[in-house]
């Protein structure tokens, strides 16, 4: 929860950089998606608040804490790196094509990543909040798609 929480913030820092290039309408979209990253930071923050040290089932299913390892370096390699820059997706030569089909991309590389979550963590633990996160993500894709596709017209 940890991971998925800085991969979030990652997402939120990407979306706001890119959001400082442009004005009007393409920052506002762009400053939306970093405030629907936000709250899902906040869920998975509450996520991990609510899990006690009692309730803590994973390390009981994964002693050797494989599951954990994977996510850690999916995460470093694939989307929203907890170590990235968001400097470093965003060149100078960017246009907002560009920055759109990053977006998509890292979207895309978000529901990987959840799903695998999701099938670390035990159903009593959150696993219906990790499924609304992982529509919400695909929803990203789409309306990141739409708004490519209206930008092409």
């Amino acid at each position: 929860l940890k991971i998925a929480e800085q991969s979030e913030r990652n997402g939120i820092s990407f979306y706001e950089k890119a959001a400082e290039r442009f004005r009007g309408e393409v920052r506002n979209i762009l400053l939306r998606f970093a405030d629907m990253e936000r709250t899902h930071e906040q869920v998975f923050a509450h996520m991990r608040r609510e899990l006690s040290e009692s309730n803590r089932e994973l390390g009981a299913i994964d002693p050797e804490g494989e599951a954990g390892k994977y996510l850690s370096a999916f995460a470093d390699g694939q989307i929203f790196a907890p170590d990235a820059d968001s400097k470093a997706l965003l060149s100078p030569d960017n246009t907002y094509r560009d920055i759109l089909e990053t977006a998509i991309g890292l979207e895309k590389d978000s529901v990987v990543f959840y799903v695998a979550i999701k099938d670390a963590v035990p159903e009593s633990l959150g696993e219906a909040n990790i499924d609304k996160i992982i529509q919400e993500e695909m929803s990203h894709i789409v309306l990141l798609s739409r708004v490519l596709k209206s930008h092409e017209q």
